[in-house]
């Protein structure tokens, strides 16, 4: 089992920045690839970011809609992994889940079934 706790959510002007954290207990962290997931009122869980040291063709991996906005990373001493997210809109209004779990590529790392543990979420608003 591994257990996930995010952080870091809140109320922000359009523009500004957030960083969310996620801490990670319970199973060895650093084999895991590491996903952030965002879930707005009325529609499906989409996928944000993700990042993993066993991808060989690049260890980052961004959804078209955050990428030169939002940063992925980790830190496998503290077994957390964070997303700092800048130039934020009123669209990026959502729930924000961290999920763990074996991903094998880059390319498998936007699929929400991939990954085995989920957190609770974290609300980010953004305010036009």
């Amino acid at each position: 089992q591994m257990q996930l706790v995010e952080s870091g959510g809140g109320l922000v002007q359009a523009g500004g920045s957030l960083r969310l954290s996620c801490a990670a207990s319970g199973r060895t962290f650093y084999s895991y690839a590491m996903g952030w997931f965002r879930q707005a009122p009325g529609k499906e869980r989409e996928f944000v970011a993700a990042i993993s040291i066993t991808w060989s063709a690049g260890s980052r991996y961004y959804a078209d809609s955050v990428k030169g906005r939002f940063t992925i990373s980790r830190d496998n001493a503290k077994s957390t992994v964070y997303l700092q997210m800048n130039s934020l809109k009123p669209e990026d209004t959502a729930v924000y889940y961290c999920a763990a779990g074996p991903v094998v590529n880059a390319e498998a790392g936007h699929r929400p079934y991939e990954y085995d543990y989920w957190g609770q979420g974290t609300q980010v608003t953004v305010s036009s």
